[in-house]
């Protein structure tokens, strides 16, 4: 037998045969091979027993060719040439180690022989030809026809029914997880891009006046205040959008918002009622508003009646239009009193100024059907926006307190029907108002009591100075005022209504405001 040796540069030498072969350790030290352990099988021995010349053999051609046939087919060009180029080197097809292009060691057969191509092992699986290459990775492995090796790791188990059902409900747990995400940031989107609509104007602690004693015991927790949020609302009679000063409020109101019960008290303040402005000057609750806005009209309301408001929402009637116009209107029983003044507020709010009237009071022009639609019967009936605001508006028929409580039923009325609005219809409305509105109320706050808005319930409504404590037609001078009498038992009073708590004690600041109104109206307690 001859075998190829990679150290002479394809020399080709004779290899001893039988008792004088000796092992390949004493033959790489150039000593003989030890004797072959086994006989050679039948088919073979003809070919071992006479020397292969360098050349291609007869016997050799056919494995080579399907050798290199089946890597051609699969392998890549390079690898097929590398590989061709070192069967064309290769000796006897007996040949019992092969060093493959690559100087990796094949693993050598039983006895140190090689077996014969085409027979079974001891499991009866057929070997690959001695003359055949063998991959030295997995991706040429595959591509040489071989099977593919199997993953490591556990094979997967197949699922119970109770089990698959239990995978599927976690995705569907998930899918609609992220849907959720998803709706929270279009809505945090939506509300960022209404925000920016919005007047907003920032209140800081320090720029609202609190009672020293209304102030300690919410330091010290123990306020009856505490769970509940107020917040002062404003209307005013913008025509320029201005919001926030220069401007006097026909409306003034504090929301009271149970947080846990989510109910929602509402006391509407008289504009005309005698108060400190906050300053120790002295006038109608409105004119706080018009010399330092929405702050100064908190700060009066803190200090008249030991109140712990931090925010408020200013709308301008175009807004309340717009809004009464998106719910479908209101129903409002209007009386025949009423009719009168309720169209020349119409007129007012959409006509052109023509000149003063004997009053000094401005005049205005206005097309009835064509500007506004005029109401012509007493009754039940559904008021448009421009009807219900200037409904609201009416201070002759009643008095202040008669106007402040329709402005309570509007606004009532108003707040139901929006609390059952699709959200298309409250983009709308956003759309149309978000300009006219001012407020202290951040972007995470809207959102917060957006999305409570359904839950809340109106409940019951009042007029500040209480009924029996108030004198409606007081005068100061020449001025017609709302008199409280007594601010203390007022105080009290508000109190008991919208936090529950029974013989409330004014604070001392509350006492001096009292003393002082009484002074200056020259109405005491008794109504004298």
């Amino acid at each position: 037998m001859q075998e190829y040796d990679n150290n002479q540069n394809n020399n080709i030498r004779r290899m001893p045969s039988g008792s004088d072969r000796q092992p390949r350790s004493q033959m790489q030290s150039g000593q003989a091979r030890r004797p072959v352990s086994r006989p050679v099988r039948q088919g073979m021995a003809e070919s071992q027993s006479r020397p292969v010349r360098q050349g291609t053999t007869s016997s050799q051609r056919p494995m080579r060719q399907n050798a290199s046939e089946s890597q051609s087919r699969s392998m890549h060009q390079r690898t097929v040439e590398d590989q061709s180029r070192s069967m064309r080197q290769s000796t006897a097809e007996g040949q019992t180690r092969h060093k493959p292009a690559n100087g990796q060691s094949v693993r050598p057969m039983q006895g140190g022989q090689p077996r014969p191509t085409g027979q079974g092992g001891p499991n009866n699986q057929s070997k690959r030809p001695v003359s055949e290459v063998r991959p030295t990775n997995k991706k040429v492995q595959n591509m040489a026809g071989s099977a593919p090796k199997k993953k490591s790791g556990k094979n997967k188990k197949s699922l119970t029914p109770q089990q698959a059902s239990k995978k599927k409900r976690k995705k569907i747990i998930l899918f609609i997880s992220e849907i959720f995400l998803l709706l929270i940031l279009v809505g945090a989107l939506w509300a960022v891009k209404k925000s920016q609509l919005i007047q907003y104007v920032d209140i800081k602690p320090d720029d609202v006046h609190i009672n020293k004693e209304v102030q300690q015991v919410i330091d010290d927790g123990t306020t009856t205040m505490k769970g509940y949020r107020n917040i002062a609302l404003f209307g005013v009679d913008s025509r320029d959008k201005e919001l926030d000063k220069n401007t006097r409020t026909d409306v003034i109101m504090i929301a009271s918002i149970n947080q846990d019960t989510k109910k929602v008290k509402l006391v509407s303040v008289y504009r005309d009622t005698w108060l400190n402005l906050s300053t120790d000057k002295y006038s109608k609750a409105n004119a706080a508003y018009a010399k330092g806005g929405a702050k100064q009209a908190i700060s009066m309301l803190n200090m008249n009646l030991d109140m712990d408001i931090t925010d408020f929402v200013t709308v301008g009637f175009d807004a309340v239009i717009h809004v009464i116009d998106a719910v479908g209107g209101v129903e409002i029983n209007v009386t025949e009193a009423e009719i009168k003044d309720l169209n020349n507020y119409q007129i007012s709010m959409v006509g052109k100024q023509t000149g003063l009237n004997a009053k000094g009071e401005p005049n205005f022009e206005a097309k009835a059907g064509v500007d506004y639609t005029p109401v012509t019967k007493p009754g039940l009936q559904t008021l448009n926006g421009l009807q219900a605001t200037a409904y609201s508006r009416i201070r002759y028929v009643g008095g202040d307190g008669a106007r402040t409580e329709r402005q309570r039923t509007v606004l009532t009325q108003m707040a139901k029907k929006a609390m059952q609005m699709k959200p298309a219809k409250i983009d709308e409305i956003t759309n149309a108002v978000f300009s006219e509105i001012a407020t202290s109320l951040s972007i995470q706050e809207i959102l917060s009591l957006l999305a409570d808005i359904a839950s809340y319930d109106i409940g019951e409504t009042s007029g500040f100075p209480f009924a029996d404590h108030v004198k409606m037609n007081g005068h100061v001078g020449n001025q017609s005022v709302v008199v409280p009498i007594d601010l203390k038992k007022n105080v009290t009073l508000l109190h008991e209504f919208l936090f529950d708590e029974q013989d409330y004690v004014p604070s001392e600041t509350v006492k001096e405001c009292s003393q002082r109104i009484a002074a200056e109206t020259g109405i005491n307690y008794n109504g004298e």
